[in-house]
């Protein structure tokens, strides 16, 4: 074999990565349009937006022109305590993340963590049931370097996980949106102390 050429295994593995990078993007592009609309729903103005996010003015008001063409997007309630998987699922990433944090990314969570992060996991059911297994492993290796917070915190959402809601409609937001949200009010309720 030429050393100057790629193998199509060598090239698989690159295309590959792209991809993931692209889908985290793509998805993470979504999800910041949805934060968009979800936060003017709540009355916030676009130059606040804007500022937030990083954004022009301009670009902000565009989203906000693309968001009243279809339906207007419905107002997410920001309670902690909804039982939705996609919320579940959030609530679970941001306990994860933080106890990441705490343990200078030597929580065994610690890799599930960034993966997610950087889109190479998904929410899929075994994905979450292994970020799980990863977190009850931290509280009960290094609870001790942890606050009683986070066993509180993941007792809650563990129950809830093992018995989901039974509700027929859908909640407001798209589940990526209801993931971000539920992850950073689960991260900001921790470092609250509760």
């Amino acid at each position: 074999m030429d050393p100057e050429t790629l193998t199509e295994e060598q090239a698989g593995r690159i295309l590959a990565g792209m991809n993931e990078v692209i889908r985290a993007g793509e998805e993470m592009r979504r999800v910041r349009a949805e934060m968009i609309e979800a936060l003017a729903a709540l009355g916030w103005t676009q130059d606040a937006i804007a500022r937030l996010a990083g954004m022009s003015q301009p670009a902000v008001s565009k989203q906000m022109v693309k968001a009243r063409r279809a339906e207007p997007a419905p107002v997410v309630p920001l309670v902690l305590d909804q039982r939705d998987g996609p919320w579940l699922d959030g609530r679970l990433w941001g306990l994860a993340e933080e106890i990441s944090e705490r343990l200078d990314d030597t929580a065994a969570c610690s890799r599930h963590v960034h993966a997610l992060a950087r889109g190479r996991r998904r929410f899929t059911p075994q994905d979450v049931d292994a970020l799980r297994r990863l977190v009850e492993e931290d509280l009960r290796l290094r609870s001790a370097a942890l606050p009683a917070g986070c066993r509180d915190a993941y007792d809650v959402i563990s129950r809830a996980l093992d018995v989901p809601a039974k509700s027929r409609s859908a909640p407001p937001g798209s589940p990526s949106l209801r993931r971000t949200l539920a992850r950073a009010l689960q991260r900001d309720r921790l470092r609250a102390g509760g």
